[in-house]
Protein backbone atom coordinates (compact mmCIF):
# COMPACT_ATOMS: atom_id res chain seq x y z
CA UNK A 1 0.00 0.00 0.00
CA UNK A 2 1.55 3.51 -1.09
CA UNK A 3 1.24 6.09 1.15
CA UNK A 4 -0.71 8.07 -0.88
CA UNK A 5 -3.43 5.41 -1.15
CA UNK A 6 -7.07 6.24 0.52
CA UNK A 7 -9.20 3.61 2.20
CA UNK A 8 -12.72 5.01 2.07
CA UNK A 9 -14.97 5.07 5.55
CA UNK A 10 -18.42 6.23 6.94
CA UNK A 11 -18.65 9.81 6.74
CA UNK A 12 -17.99 11.59 9.86
CA UNK A 13 -17.06 14.26 12.28
CA UNK A 14 -13.65 13.58 11.53
CA UNK A 15 -12.52 17.37 11.66
CA UNK A 16 -9.77 17.28 14.00
CA UNK A 17 -7.64 19.09 16.60
CA UNK A 18 -10.61 21.06 17.54
CA UNK A 19 -10.48 23.44 21.22
CA UNK A 20 -11.93 22.28 23.86
CA UNK A 21 -13.43 24.85 26.06
CA UNK A 22 -15.51 25.37 29.18
CA UNK A 23 -18.45 27.47 28.20
CA UNK A 24 -20.36 29.25 31.66
CA UNK A 25 -24.11 29.40 31.35
CA UNK A 26 -26.85 31.05 33.55
CA UNK A 27 -26.52 33.38 35.99
CA UNK A 28 -25.43 33.86 39.26
CA UNK A 29 -27.83 31.88 41.31
CA UNK A 30 -28.38 29.43 38.38
CA UNK A 31 -25.37 28.55 37.15
CA UNK A 32 -23.25 25.57 35.00
CA UNK A 33 -20.46 24.78 33.05
CA UNK A 34 -20.61 22.78 29.84
CA UNK A 35 -17.00 21.06 28.23
CA UNK A 36 -17.95 21.85 24.31
CA UNK A 37 -15.43 20.92 21.44
CA UNK A 38 -17.74 21.48 18.51
CA UNK A 39 -17.38 25.46 18.35
CA UNK A 40 -15.58 28.20 15.75
CA UNK A 41 -15.23 31.20 14.38
CA UNK A 42 -17.76 32.82 11.38
CA UNK A 43 -16.80 36.49 11.32
CA UNK A 44 -13.76 38.27 12.36
CA UNK A 45 -15.71 41.83 12.76
CA UNK A 46 -18.05 42.24 14.27
CA UNK A 47 -16.66 38.43 15.98
CA UNK A 48 -18.99 35.69 15.85
CA UNK A 49 -18.48 32.51 16.48
CA UNK A 50 -20.65 29.66 17.19
CA UNK A 51 -20.97 26.95 19.64
CA UNK A 52 -23.07 23.69 19.51
CA UNK A 53 -24.89 22.41 22.00
CA UNK A 54 -26.80 18.48 22.35
CA UNK A 55 -30.82 19.32 22.92
CA UNK A 56 -30.57 17.01 26.47
CA UNK A 57 -27.86 19.11 28.02
CA UNK A 58 -28.67 20.94 31.16
CA UNK A 59 -26.96 23.99 30.10
CA UNK A 60 -28.99 23.99 26.57
CA UNK A 61 -32.10 25.35 28.27
CA UNK A 62 -29.92 28.11 30.62
CA UNK A 63 -28.58 29.94 27.28
CA UNK A 64 -31.76 29.20 25.56
CA UNK A 65 -33.82 31.28 28.15
CA UNK A 66 -30.93 33.67 28.70
CA UNK A 67 -29.85 34.44 25.43
CA UNK A 68 -25.98 34.54 26.57
CA UNK A 69 -22.71 32.44 27.17
CA UNK A 70 -19.19 32.65 28.33
CA UNK A 71 -16.58 30.64 26.69
CA UNK A 72 -13.46 30.25 28.83
CA UNK A 73 -10.55 29.34 26.96
CA UNK A 74 -8.91 26.04 28.68
CA UNK A 75 -5.32 25.09 29.91
CA UNK A 76 -3.13 21.79 30.68
CA UNK A 77 -3.92 22.75 34.34
CA UNK A 78 -7.25 22.97 33.35
CA UNK A 79 -7.25 19.29 31.76
CA UNK A 80 -8.83 17.35 34.58
CA UNK A 81 -12.24 20.02 35.14
CA UNK A 82 -12.52 20.77 31.28
CA UNK A 83 -13.36 16.89 31.18
CA UNK A 84 -15.18 16.63 34.50
CA UNK A 85 -17.16 19.11 33.10
CA UNK A 86 -17.91 17.59 29.63
CA UNK A 87 -18.99 13.62 31.46
CA UNK A 88 -20.95 15.20 34.44
CA UNK A 89 -24.24 16.90 34.43
CA UNK A 90 -24.77 19.86 35.79
CA UNK A 91 -28.40 18.69 37.30
CA UNK A 92 -27.02 16.18 39.32
CA UNK A 93 -23.98 17.88 41.13
CA UNK A 94 -22.55 21.37 41.20
CA UNK A 95 -19.65 21.34 38.84
CA UNK A 96 -18.24 24.81 40.19
CA UNK A 97 -18.19 23.41 44.22
CA UNK A 98 -16.55 19.89 42.83
CA UNK A 99 -13.71 21.27 40.64
CA UNK A 100 -13.15 24.13 42.94
CA UNK A 101 -13.19 26.63 40.01
CA UNK A 102 -13.32 30.51 40.97
CA UNK A 103 -16.41 32.13 38.82
CA UNK A 104 -16.26 35.98 38.74
CA UNK A 105 -18.86 38.42 37.43
CA UNK A 106 -19.40 38.97 33.73
CA UNK A 107 -19.08 42.57 32.62
CA UNK A 108 -21.18 42.62 29.82
CA UNK A 109 -23.03 39.66 30.38
CA UNK A 110 -25.04 38.59 33.85
CA UNK A 111 -23.02 35.08 32.96
CA UNK A 112 -19.55 34.66 35.04
CA UNK A 113 -16.47 33.74 33.76
CA UNK A 114 -14.23 31.10 34.73
CA UNK A 115 -11.16 33.15 36.43
CA UNK A 116 -8.70 30.25 36.04
CA UNK A 117 -8.76 30.43 32.44
CA UNK A 118 -6.43 32.46 30.27
CA UNK A 119 -9.32 34.04 27.97
CA UNK A 120 -12.98 34.59 28.41
CA UNK A 121 -14.96 35.81 25.69
CA UNK A 122 -18.32 36.83 26.88
CA UNK A 123 -21.07 36.19 24.35
CA UNK A 124 -24.75 37.16 23.20
CA UNK A 125 -26.84 35.09 20.94
CA UNK A 126 -27.86 36.27 17.79
CA UNK A 127 -29.40 33.21 16.06
CA UNK A 128 -30.34 29.23 16.80
CA UNK A 129 -30.37 26.80 14.21
CA UNK A 130 -31.73 23.50 15.19
CA UNK A 131 -30.32 20.18 13.84
CA UNK A 132 -30.79 16.04 14.80
CA UNK A 133 -28.95 16.00 17.99
CA UNK A 134 -27.38 19.82 18.36
CA UNK A 135 -28.14 22.95 18.58
CA UNK A 136 -26.12 25.61 17.30
CA UNK A 137 -25.73 29.08 18.96
CA UNK A 138 -24.36 31.24 16.67
CA UNK A 139 -23.33 34.69 19.08
CA UNK A 140 -21.38 37.54 19.06
CA UNK A 141 -18.76 38.29 21.38
CA UNK A 142 -19.25 41.66 23.08
CA UNK A 143 -16.64 41.85 25.83
CA UNK A 144 -13.50 39.67 26.30
CA UNK A 145 -11.15 39.49 29.05
CA UNK A 146 -7.23 37.88 28.75
CA UNK A 147 -5.13 37.08 32.23
CA UNK A 148 -2.93 39.98 33.05
CA UNK A 149 0.00 37.52 33.37
CA UNK A 150 -0.05 36.51 29.73
CA UNK A 151 0.17 40.23 28.14
CA UNK A 152 3.45 41.57 27.71
CA UNK A 153 4.67 45.26 28.13
CA UNK A 154 4.30 45.95 24.49
CA UNK A 155 0.86 44.85 25.14
CA UNK A 156 1.05 41.76 22.77
CA UNK A 157 -0.57 38.29 23.85
CA UNK A 158 1.64 35.37 25.10
CA UNK A 159 -0.43 32.45 23.64
CA UNK A 160 2.76 30.23 24.01
CA UNK A 161 2.58 30.10 28.22
CA UNK A 162 -1.14 29.89 28.46
CA UNK A 163 -0.20 26.19 27.24
CA UNK A 164 -3.67 25.72 26.25
CA UNK A 165 -5.18 22.09 25.20
CA UNK A 166 -6.85 20.84 22.17
CA UNK A 167 -9.54 17.91 21.70
CA UNK A 168 -8.57 15.24 18.99
CA UNK A 169 -11.03 12.43 18.09
CA UNK A 170 -11.54 11.37 21.95
CA UNK A 171 -8.33 12.74 23.67
CA UNK A 172 -7.00 15.97 25.16
CA UNK A 173 -3.82 17.04 23.90
CA UNK A 174 -1.29 19.78 25.01
CA UNK A 175 0.05 22.12 21.95
CA UNK A 176 3.75 22.08 21.29
CA UNK A 177 4.51 25.15 21.17
CA UNK A 178 7.43 24.84 18.63
CA UNK A 179 6.67 27.87 15.75
CA UNK A 180 6.42 26.06 12.47
CA UNK A 181 5.81 29.51 11.07
CA UNK A 182 3.72 32.56 11.30
CA UNK A 183 0.54 33.25 9.48
CA UNK A 184 2.28 34.04 5.76
CA UNK A 185 6.00 33.11 6.44
CA UNK A 186 5.61 30.73 3.22
CA UNK A 187 5.40 34.02 0.94
CA UNK A 188 7.66 36.29 3.70
CA UNK A 189 10.46 38.41 1.99
CA UNK A 190 14.02 37.22 3.16
CA UNK A 191 14.10 41.12 4.20
CA UNK A 192 11.01 40.92 6.41
CA UNK A 193 11.88 37.38 7.96
CA UNK A 194 15.44 38.95 9.45
CA UNK A 195 13.74 41.72 10.96
CA UNK A 196 10.99 39.62 12.55
CA UNK A 197 13.55 37.27 13.48
CA UNK A 198 15.56 40.05 15.10
CA UNK A 199 12.46 41.07 16.96
CA UNK A 200 11.74 37.75 17.94
CA UNK A 201 15.25 37.32 19.74
CA UNK A 202 15.06 40.71 21.66
CA UNK A 203 11.55 40.12 23.01
CA UNK A 204 12.86 36.54 24.16
CA UNK A 205 15.98 39.09 25.67
CA UNK A 206 13.36 41.00 27.46
CA UNK A 207 11.68 38.23 28.77
CA UNK A 208 14.94 36.48 30.21
CA UNK A 209 16.02 39.58 31.27
CA UNK A 210 12.49 40.51 33.66
CA UNK A 211 12.87 36.64 34.84
CA UNK A 212 16.21 37.74 36.06
CA UNK A 213 15.08 40.59 37.85
CA UNK A 214 12.21 38.90 39.51
CA UNK A 215 14.23 36.10 40.77
CA UNK A 216 16.40 38.84 41.91
CA UNK A 217 13.96 40.70 43.81
CA UNK A 218 12.45 37.46 45.27
CA UNK A 219 16.43 36.40 46.41
CA UNK A 220 16.55 40.01 48.05
CA UNK A 221 13.66 39.70 49.95
CA UNK A 222 15.00 36.58 50.88
CA UNK A 223 17.84 38.03 52.07
CA UNK A 224 16.65 40.80 53.62
CA UNK A 225 14.36 38.45 56.30
CA UNK A 226 17.18 36.52 57.06
CA UNK A 227 19.62 39.70 57.78
CA UNK A 228 16.36 40.54 59.81
CA UNK A 229 15.91 37.56 62.08
CA UNK A 230 19.95 37.86 62.55
CA UNK A 231 19.52 41.28 64.54
CA UNK A 232 16.59 39.33 66.23
CA UNK A 233 18.61 36.25 67.29
CA UNK A 234 21.38 39.26 68.36
CA UNK A 235 19.14 41.00 70.73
Amino acid sequence: MSNNEKIKIKPGTLLYPLPAVMVTAGNAEKKNIITIAWTGIINSDPAILYISVRKSRYSHAMISENGEFVINLTTEKLARATDFAGVRSGRNIDKVGELGLTLIPGVTNDTPMIAESPINLECKVLEVREYPTHDMFIAEVVDAHISAEFVDENGSYDFGRMNLIAFNHGGYYGLDDQDMGRFGFSVMKEKTKRRKEKEARGAKRQQSRGRRGSIKKRNDGIKATSNINKRKNYK
